[in-house]
């Protein structure tokens, strides 16, 4: 599930990037790689985020509240 979460947020902020890209400077980062907006790259890419986006949503529903970004660590008594 870490894994998921890590993807998720990778993907997510490359679709706000883009999102900010598109809406400060009218230049779309995903069209400009796959050479079109249409393109199967593109509408991949675009559905990646998407998903990614309702993981993200449903994670911390799934997990009572968290979404785990490291795994669990061992916490270790020094006190021996």
């Amino acid at each position: 599930m870490v894994i998921a979460n890590l993807i998720s947020y990778i993907l997510v902020l490359t679709g706000a990037l883009n999102w900010g890209l598109y809406g400060i400077f009218n230049f779309n980062l995903v069209s400009t790689i796959f050479a079109g907006p249409r393109t199967i790259g593109a509408i991949i890419v675009y559905s990646l985020i998407a998903l990614a986006a309702i993981w993200l949503i449903i994670s911390p529903i799934i997990t009572n509240g968290a979404l785990k970004l490291m795994g669990h660590r061992e916490v270790r008594d020094e006190r021996a």
